[in-house]
C-alpha cells in the first residue's frame, strides 16, 4: 500500500473522527462493499446483514476516538462487523458451538488430505452453507477472514481446543459434502 494511500485514509479517519459526515460518509464508501461481504458470509441473510452492517458502521463512528493505528482501519472494522454478526446470531438463538472439549478425538489423517479433488469457488460455498451454523461459522473465521485459534475463541467466548477441534470436524464434514456435490 503506498504512502499516498496510508495519508488518504488517516486524513479521512482524523477527518470523521471530528464528525465531519461527508469525510465519514467517503470512509463508508470505502469499506461498505467489503464489510457486506463479511456480514453476508457470517448472518447469510441479506437482511439481517444489511442490519448487521449499518449497526456496525455506526458503532465503528462511535467509537473512532479509540482507533490508534495499531492496525488497519479495514482490519479494526471487520473485528467490530465479525462481533456485531456473531451477536446477531447469539441473537437468533443459532447455535454458535454445542460440543464441549472433551467429548471427542480427531484424528489426523494425511492420506484424506492427500486426495486430488477437482473443486471449484461454486461448489465449495455450497459446500459451507450446508454445514450446521457452527461449523459455517468456525470455516468462516478461520479459512475466510483468516483469524487463528486463539483469536477464534475470544470471538466465540469458547477454548483454543474447541476452535481447532470445531475447525478439524467442520473441514472434515466439508470434506464429506464435497465429495457428494
Amino acid at each position: 500500500m503506498s504512502n499516498a494511500i496510508l495519508f488518504t485514509h488517516k486524513d479521512l479517519i482524523e477527518r470523521s473522527k471530528q464528525g465531519d459526515a461527508k469525510t465519514q460518509y467517503k470512509l463508508y464508501a470505502l469499506y461498505v462493499d467489503a464489510m457486506f461481504n463479511v456480514c453476508m458470509r457470517m448472518v447469510k441473510i441479506r437482511e439481517d446483514a444489511e442490519d448487521v452492517l449499518q449497526e456496525s458502521f455506526i458503532e465503528a463512528f462511535k467509537k473512532l476516538e479509540s482507533f490508534r493505528y495499531e492496525s488497519t482501519f479495514g482490519s479494526w472494522l471487520k473485528r467490530i462487523v465479525i462481533n456485531r454478526s456473531i451477536n446477531h446470531l447469539k441473537s437468533k438463538k443459532m447455535p454458535l458451538i454445542a460440543i464441549e472439549d472433551n467429548d471427542y478425538w480427531i484424528q489426523n489423517n494425511d492420506e484424506e488430505n492427500k486426495e486430488n479433488i477437482d473443486l471449484d469457488i461454486s461448489k465449495i460455498k455450497r459446500g459451507i452453507e450446508s454445514l450446521p451454523q457452527g461449523y459455517q461459522t468456525i470455516i468462516n473465521l478461520y479459512l475466510i477472514e483468516g483469524y487463528d485459534h486463539v483469536e477464534i475463541g475470544e470471538i466465540l467466548g469458547i477454548n483454543v481446543s474447541t476452535s481447532k477441534s470445531q475447525y478439524h470436524r467442520a473441514k472434515k464434514k466439508l470434506t464429506e459434502i464435497m465429495q457428494d456435490i
